[in-house]
């Protein structure tokens, strides 16, 4: 991939990640907590998938890109550890409240904390992104 293509696929992803944010914001608002939840979740996944392009790395699967996140971006230092466990708990929320039978709906305090957090996410990988001249 070239340097514009890559630069053009980050910013794609960076846009898809605050779009779904947006959409976080008003699925909270109409009091949708599994759908906020849900959608703050993808917010920072699309972020964490734009990071993993910047090293050519890529998966299929949830689990296997917050591993490759948390190994190639928290335990070098590039990001500090609450944005893994962020991303963990975002990843476990929506797991639950999208798969599990006969969960409740996430209370509206922790659809809030997450939908704040995957902001907070999106932003610091903006900013890496920019800082690093990749986007």
């Amino acid at each position: 991939m070239s340097e514009g293509q890559l630069a053009d696929l980050l910013r794609y992803r960076i846009a898809e990640a605050h779009e779904t944010l947006r959409e976080a914001q008003v699925l909270l608002d109409a009091e949708a907590l599994r759908g906020a939840t849900n959608r703050a979740y993808y917010a920072m996944f699309y972020a964490v998938l734009a990071l993993l392009a910047t090293k050519g790395l890529g998966t299929s699967k949830h689990g296997g890109a917050i591993a490759l996140f948390d190994r190639e971006f928290v335990k070098t230092g590039l990001f500090p550890p609450d944005m893994s466990r962020s991303l963990h708990t975002a990843f476990d929320l929506r797991q639950t409240h999208d798969y599990a039978e006969l969960v409740s709906n996430p209370d509206r305090a922790t659809a809030e904390d997450l939908v704040a957090e995957s902001g907070t996410f999106v932003t610091a990988v903006e900013s890496y992104l920019r800082a690093t001249a990749l986007m």
